[in-house]
């Protein structure tokens, strides 16, 4: 460890110049870069298969539409609703 920081602040010429803050920024943008593809990965991961309760799919909501234009009644719209649902 000793070494590495003697390279690092010392005469070893590994980062004179300044240059050090390039590598800090480097790691910070790599760090980032990792917690979005996780982000994006569990979302995806949370965002597939069945839909969420309060969530209706296309479907449902063309059925809706029908109910509200008087194309079908209560009765038949409660009967595909719950033919789509199962």
């Amino acid at each position: 460890m000793a070494i590495v920081l003697a390279q690092m602040w010392g005469d070893g010429g590994h980062m004179d110049g300044g240059w050090w803050w390039v590598m800090g920024i480097g790691w910070l943008l790599f760090l980032a870069f990792i917690g979005i593809l996780v982000y994006m990965l569990v979302r995806h991961h949370t965002d597939s298969g069945t839909p969420r309760a309060g969530r209706t799919s296309a479907a449902e909501d063309v059925l809706a539409d029908r109910l509200a234009r008087g194309e079908i009644d209560e009765e038949e719209y409660r009967r595909r609703r719950d033919a789509l649902r199962s």
